[in-house]
């Protein structure tokens, strides 16, 4: 059975992907972050590059790594490099 991670992508992230927020199917065991960051990458490669310098937070707290497992109903967001003023 498959069920999905809501993936919430801010600044230039949202801009390669031209959306602010996907529902992505992951199998019922989860999935490696890398594997979520390889299949969006897939489905959007103008995210790619945002992937090399962003921070990645799951459920509200940053991954140390990226080898973490994502689960279905997890929140999985990607932080690109932002400033405002």
């Amino acid at each position: 059975m498959t069920e999905t991670v809501r993936v919430r992508l801010f600044a230039t992230a949202r801009e390669a992907a031209g959306t602010a927020t996907l529902e992505w199917p992951v199998p019922a065991g989860g999935m490696t972050a890398d594997a979520l960051l390889a299949a969006l990458a897939q489905a959007y490669p103008r995210l790619r590059p945002t992937f090399r310098a962003a921070r990645f937070v799951r459920n509200g707290a940053y991954l140390a790594s990226t080898a973490e497992r994502v689960r279905p109903g997890d929140e999985f967001s990607v932080h690109p490099p932002y400033g405002g003023g």
